[in-house]
């Protein structure tokens, strides 16, 4: 039985602002806009997306599961980030080839240095 992946889900006190923060960080458009989700894809046909849902309690630990990006310039991509409201995340790494920085609500991601 064929089995595609659909999206990936990301719970947030406010999907909506969040779900905005992610399609301007990757370039997506929002595809899907109601009081209880908000999804974001590359472009409206293409999959997986990403579906914001909405939670009540405060992210307390480290993401178990959590998106690599890897840009042409790391540097610049990291400073672009921290500018639109992430922020430095410390999970214990040291002396590695990725930075670990949080989105608004503090859900870790890395930006990995390129692969040139």
């Amino acid at each position: 039985m064929p089995v595609r992946w659909e999206q990936v889900v990301v719970d947030a006190k406010d999907p909506a602002r969040l779900a905005q923060w992610w399609a301007e960080a990757l370039g997506y458009v929002i595809v899907n806009e109601t009081p209880d989700e908000v999804e974001i894809r590359r472009t409206p046909d293409e999959l997986p997306g990403l579906l914001f849902t909405p939670v009540t309690d405060a992210k307390v630990v480290k993401n178990r599961l959590h998106i690599d990006l890897r840009p042409d310039d790391q540097e610049a991509e990291v400073e672009r980030l921290v500018d639109m409201g992430a922020r430095q995340a410390d999970i214990g790494q040291q002396g590695v080839g990725w930075v670990v920085l949080a989105d608004p609500e503090g859900n870790e991601f890395c930006v990995l240095s390129s692969r040139k």
